[in-house]
């Protein structure tokens, strides 16, 4: 699991956190709807108000998945890049649709579960920006980063840096790819 001591190590405490909902120390909360705890209203396709290199780190769970394939997810990893400073880290989790799909067409899950996947891999549909349209695996979301200027990036099993569903479970799984992307000079 990523911490709270990873993310100390970033140089500097210019922190967003996109899509948040809990006001934490330190984070600056980015999201298209307004609302008492965000400081930046905008939507994730636009970041062109925010400057070149204002954050140290940038933490998206489960947001880029609500982009399209054709051209915005390529857009907005560029923007991600663009927005962090140099050894900057994007903090990105998006469901993994591999493991979904093997949880989807197991025989030993129950009906509500099966449900339950269904919705990771859809969205929860609760408001117009809550529809997923792009399915994502460690190689796509890979692909997308490489294509936005990231050069290096791994794989963790979670980050615990809020309760949301970058540690959440259906069945007892967890569901989500957490990767770390660092902006290199």
């Amino acid at each position: 699991m990523v911490t709270l001591g990873e993310l100390l190590t970033v140089e500097g405490k210019d922190w967003l956190h996109i899509g948040g909902k809990v006001i934490a120390p330190g984070w600056k909360i980015l999201d298209a709807i307004p609302a008492d705890h965000v400081d930046i209203v905008a939507d994730l396709r636009d970041l062109s108000a925010i400057a070149d290199g204002m954050f140290d780190a940038i933490y998206a769970s489960h947001v880029l998945e609500h982009l399209s394939h054709r051209g915005e997810l390529e857009s907005v990893t560029r923007a991600l890049h663009r927005i962090l400073r140099v050894g900057g880290k994007l903090f990105v989790s998006v469901p993994d649709m591999d493991i979904l799909s093997r949880l989807f067409s197991s025989d030993t899950i129950s009906p509500g579960d099966r449900f339950a996947v269904m919705v990771k891999m859809f969205g929860g549909q609760s408001d117009r920006f809550d529809y997923h349209t792009i399915g994502l695996n460690q190689q796509f979301l890979m692909d997308y980063l490489f294509l936005g200027g990231f050069r290096d990036a791994y794989k963790v099993p979670q980050f615990g840096f809020f309760p949301d569903a970058s540690s959440a479970t259906v069945a007892g799984v967890p569901f989500s790819l957490n990767i770390v992307a660092i902006k290199t000079p």
